[in-house]
């Protein structure tokens, strides 16, 4: 499957739970055939009760529903809620999931990190929202601030074709796909948005987000903003930020200031005096932590996604991102953005740059290059290829009836 720009689409931006979370269940709520849900972490909390409650009423109203979760993102799922949704029919799968050793997670790298949802084909949510209460704003101060998108269009098409060509070989679904592209054709055009859907798995697109990215800095004439909550991107996208920057771009970057991780805070920081000092704006996000992973370039261009611009996302797990040609989408965001550098956010400055000595120089290349050539590291490690393990229903058990007492003990009243 080759990536397709899609022209056609009516494209929504969601921020945090508070909107991702009410649009996501009333489309499963208005859902008719098939429901294909993928995501890093479903914890058990009040927000996932509610995806719980809705997948289980759609279930029972004979809606055929698939999901994926990720074996180190999602471990702690009960067997009751779980098994609840398997005896209704919902099929539940997880990746790669793996026991715990001497009481730690072994299976940290490789993770399927996406976040997708496709209804009947022809509504899909892409973003970087997980189910857990924490994306609500009422969460508290370590609630997350995060982005996702609701589409309608061709697009939706690609996705769930997508979807599909992940799952382990399935006769029906395949027969399904077919039958509901015919029928998605009637509405092809809800919008003008153009539309791209790019994913990074470890076979023949692992770098298709990192180009796309890229190919946007080498691009961009008047500004650029990236919002991303684990920023650590190798040297070519650094420098290709440097070289906007120079040639007149106004490149800023938003990274976390009151991270959910402290070492996130310490590796962005080792950028900041090759970024600053190349004219890069850089802010860091004080409200709550940073979660996003968008980004804008000039009065067109946006993307929408899981993938974070770190070592794990550009060279390990399995990403998503919606890469959309649209001025209305375009604005949209960057207000919003703008909106959290003017309110919440703390520009860097030079006089906020550690010094230049070279005890600081060594630690920082030291520091830069281990972080930068974990992945190759990783690959040293005994290899394993991710599987996805089927969770089977529950066996049901035997049910006395009443035809069954009067057979067994004849001449007997129940």
């Amino acid at each position: 499957m080759k990536p397709t720009w899609r022209d056609g689409n009516r494209i929504q931006l969601l921020e945090n739970g508070d909107e991702y979370y009410p649009a996501v269940f009333a489309a499963i709520n208005k859902a008719k055939s098939k429901i294909f849900l993928e995501t890093f972490i479903w914890f058990e909390d009040e927000v996932g009760r509610q995806l719980h409650a809705v997948l289980l009423r759609a279930a029972q109203r004979g809606v055929s529903i698939e999901v994926l979760l990720d074996g180190y993102g999602s471990p702690d799922l009960s067997d009751s809620f779980v098994n609840e949704l398997t005896a209704a029919g919902v099929i539940f799968r997880y990746y790669d999931p793996r026991k715990p050793l001497f009481g730690m997670r072994t299976n940290l790298f490789r993770r399927m990190h996406r976040k997708i949802v496709v209804i009947d084909g022809n509504v899909a949510f892409v973003g970087g929202i997980n189910y857990s209460a924490e994306h609500m704003s009422d969460y508290g101060p370590e609630a997350k601030q995060d982005y996702a998108v609701r589409v309608e269009g061709p697009v939706v098409q690609d996705i769930y074709q997508f979807v599909l060509s992940n799952l382990p070989e399935n006769e029906q679904a395949g027969r399904w796909w077919r039958r509901r592209r015919q029928q998605a054709a009637d509405n092809i055009t809800p919008g003008e948005a153009q539309a791209l859907f790019v994913w990074r798995d470890n076979e023949e697109h692992r770098d298709d987000i990192e180009r796309y990215y890229l190919k946007m800095l080498a691009n961009a004439k008047k500004e650029v903003i990236i919002a991303n909550a684990y920023f650590f991107p190798g040297y070519r996208l650094l420098h290709a930020m440097r070289n906007a920057a120079r040639r007149g771009v106004r490149v800023k970057l938003i990274v976390q200031g009151e991270p959910d991780m402290p070492i996130v805070k310490v590796g962005a920081r080792l950028l900041y005096n090759y970024l600053v000092k190349g004219g890069v704006q850089v802010f860091e996000y004080l409200r709550r932590p940073l979660h996003g992973k968008v980004a804008l370039m000039d009065d067109h261009w946006a993307t929408v996604g899981s993938s974070n611009l770190d070592p794990l996302s550009l060279s390990l797990n399995l990403e998503a991102n919606l890469i959309i040609h649209d001025r209305h989408f375009n604005q949209t965001l960057r207000d919003n953005l703008n909106r959290l550098i003017r309110e919440d956010s703390k520009q860097v400055d030079e006089s906020m740059l550690p010094r230049r000595t070279w005890w600081n120089l060594t630690k920082s290349v030291l520091a830069f290059h281990f972080l930068r050539h974990f992945p190759a590291l990783v690959g040293w490690l005994p290899a394993h290829t991710p599987r996805l393990a089927l969770v089977n229903p529950p066996v049901q058990p035997e049910i006395e009836t009443q035809d069954r007492v009067e057979t067994d003990n004849p001449g007997v009243k129940p």
